[in-house]
């Protein structure tokens, strides 16, 4: 309404136009500054790590990272292959059948990059425009399961770091803010550590401030969220093509070994 109105002025609003003009530049040169200073802040928060933790502290950063990494891996190869595989294909090929998009994705730490080849190999396998325009982009914001991953071990990890206690009703309700809040996060880099603040916020006994010792190694869970979210999504469009009768096991698995 704001916008139609403005329009409607003509020249009058120009002076508006100018304040919201000179408004965004000021807004993207505000965010310039903070993208070149990010690495002083992550630096600053893993010194305050080693600092107060020691050097055994970078240990269990890389422990959790690499559980992150193998629990992601479990769910794609049983989980997602064994859809794929009462869907009639196999997860192997389709990886390899969205390869480029997975070099996107891990070079830009970003599953919004891979959108539209996503979408475009997703036809070419035979989904129909109409599904494809409907799963993959409502995935990007209801299917992110790396993101899910992602927050439950991130959560449980900074509980044990600051010797917070969890009983069984606080580790239920994290699991399942954490599916909850993980819908609203968006292909951003870096939205799964901002979304993670959120679910934080669910047990008030864990220290938001232990959110900084997260922040040396985030750079690369991201990667590992964006790859799971991406295949996920695409795992999500071909089932739901194949339930829908829209392509056959033999069309698929033809277009997949190409």
């Amino acid at each position: 309404m704001m916008a139609f109105a403005i329009s409607l002025m003509g020249e009058r609003a120009k002076p508006i136009l100018d304040v919201i003009d000179t408004s965004s530049k000021v807004f993207f040169n505000l965010m310039n500054i903070v993208v070149k200073f990010a690495p002083l802040g992550a630096f600053g928060a893993m010194g305050f790590t080693i600092g107060n933790y020691g050097l055994g502290a970078l240990g269990k950063l890389l422990e959790l990272m690499l559980g992150f990494y193998i629990t992601s891996a479990l769910f794609i190869f049983i989980v997602l292959g064994s859809i794929s595989w009462f869907a009639g294909f196999s997860i192997f090929r389709y990886i390899s059948f969205i390869k480029e998009e997975l070099l996107l994705v891990l070079g830009t730490s970003s599953s919004e990059t891979a959108l539209p080849g996503m979408m475009e190999k997703s036809i070419k396998l035979g989904c129909s425009p109409s599904t494809v325009g409907l799963v993959i982009p409502s995935g990007y914001s209801f299917n992110l399961d790396g993101t899910n991953i992602y927050l439950c071990m991130a959560a449980v990890f900074l509980a044990q770091a600051t010797n917070t206690p969890l009983d069984l009703r606080q580790q239920i309700t994290l699991l399942l803010v954490a599916m909850i809040s993980s819908k609203g996060s968006s292909g951003v880099t870096g939205a799964g550590f901002i979304t993670l603040a959120a679910t934080l916020a669910t047990v008030p006994s864990i220290p938001i401030e232990s959110l900084s010792l997260l922040i040396g190694i985030d750079r690369f869970m991201s990667e590992c969220r964006a790859i799971t979210n991406l295949i996920g999504n695409g795992v999500a469009t071909v089932v739901i093509s194949r339930w829908e009768g829209e392509l056959t096991k033999e069309q698929l698995n033809a277009c997949l070994q190409k």
